[in-house]
């Protein structure tokens, strides 16, 4: 297996790069690993290192995001989001990656939950790959199926280089945000095209506001007997907190 579908393969499953981390770190250099491209044009064999980034496609309508493709659909967050911004990028040189984060933060700017939505497509070039996410437990928004994973994370994990969480903590830190000590996380996955296409929503609160920290909810902890409730929580959390409308592409 390459490398590189060994880590597009590995983000599919709750392994993945940011499923080790609630902080979205970013290692101050860019890797090889990613590289902005236009892609109408890397997609017909122009050279990529010639091209400017894609701008994202996707409009932002207050705290909602409007889709006209892939799915169509209107993503409506709670109006108490900030938006923070979108990215557009080639992902390990295999996969269209547009993301956009959502924040709600205090008075300090530390982030209490956390809005990710992301819409990724594997390139033309590779017609061989397909998402894996192989999780047992699913959720239905708006319709939609989507897959369901849950995790804690810590604040001083590292990314990978070139990873969409390097995008994300871009995207942070550069309007001044911070993200808390640990958080929990869910992601919901939901995949189009033969598994070659997904919309991939993650929904992270501050787990401190519960009082506990991962270390004590993990397996073997003293409090792991409480984390099926939080998790709980979490995942109706973020299913009333996300409205998906879907709507006939134009």
């Amino acid at each position: 297996m390459s490398d590189q579908l060994a880590i597009i393969r590995s983000r599919s499953r709750l392994t993945n790069d940011f499923s080790n981390c609630a902080d979205l770190p970013l290692p101050a250099a860019k890797q090889v690993c990613e590289f902005r491209v236009r892609l109408g044009l890397a997609s017909h064999g122009c050279s990529p290192a010639a091209s400017d980034p894609e701008p994202p496609e996707r409009r932002v309508d207050g705290s909602a995001i409007v889709s006209e493709r892939d799915p169509a659909v209107r993503i409506g967050l709670p109006r108490s989001a900030q938006y923070l911004g979108a990215d557009r990028f080639v992902l390990y040189e295999i996969a269209d990656c547009e993301l956009h984060v959502f924040v709600e933060a205090d008075n300090q700017k530390t982030i209490e939950r956390l809005y990710w939505v992301q819409f990724e497509s594997y390139l033309p070039s590779r017609p061989e790959l397909h998402h894996t996410y192989d999780s047992p437990r699913h959720a239905s928004i708006g319709g939609l199926d989507f897959y369901v994973d849950t995790w804690m994370a810590a604040k001083n994990s590292k990314a990978t280089p070139g990873s969409d969480r390097e995008h994300v903590k871009s995207l942070v830190q550069a309007k001044g945000y911070r993200m808390p000590a640990e958080m929990m996380v869910v992601r919901l996955v939901h995949l189009m095209d033969e598994k070659r296409k997904e919309l991939m929503i993650i929904y992270a609160e501050d787990l401190g506001r519960t009082g506990f920290k991962a270390a004590e909810l993990e397996k073997g902890g003293a409090a792991h007997d409480r984390w099926p409730v939080l998790e709980r929580g979490l995942i109706e959390s973020a299913e009333k907190k996300i409205a998906i409308e879907r709507f006939a592409p134009r």
